[in-house]
């Protein structure tokens, strides 16, 4: 494992304790693959039940796939700190990984400085706008990102 200063026993600046997170390479499995339309019929029931001002965030692999977060707050959390909103125990996820932030009814996708960054549609981000159907990757976890019907623009058509 890889500390914060290469030493196995150094403490990570700032006081927060021993960093544990471990780092993966680039040549992993884990690049991007464009979201298909494999969502499940509940899946597809969540998503046309969330409230204006909402999104849902569902986990499509890693150890917690088929996992769904309901994004309704202004701040979601994301990381391996035992607190966060949405908590993944894996060492490729960092303590304190990510936020969601909401601003009315857009969400951005924040690193807190990750180890392994964090990656909207394959590529690495410090931030990012999520849209509809957008993919996060925290770690070794993959994420759609799925806003209310509700607050979705009509086709230019209608």
């Amino acid at each position: 494992m890889r500390r914060a200063s290469g030493d196995p026993g150094a403490a990570v600046p700032g006081g927060r304790g021993t960093d544990t997170t471990a780092s993966f390479g680039h040549d992993s499995d884990l690049s991007f693959v464009p979201f298909g339309s494999e969502l499940t019929e509940i899946e597809l029931e969540a998503i046309d039940a969330l409230p204006s001002g909402s999104a849902l965030m569902i986990v499509r692999s890693g150890p917690t796939a088929g996992a769904r977060y309901l994004l309704d707050a202004d701040v979601t959390t994301i990381g391996r700190h035992p607190e966060a909103d949405i908590f993944f125990d894996d060492v490729t996820v960092s303590r304190r990984h990510a936020e969601i932030t909401r601003s009315g009814t857009t969400f951005e996708l924040v690193d807190q400085r990750s180890l392994n960054g964090t990656y909207v549609n394959g590529e690495r981000v410090d931030r990012a706008v999520l849209t509809n159907g957008s993919e996060a990757r925290v770690g070794k976890f993959r994420l759609n990102f799925f806003v209310s019907p509700a607050d979705l623009e009509p086709p230019a058509d209608q």
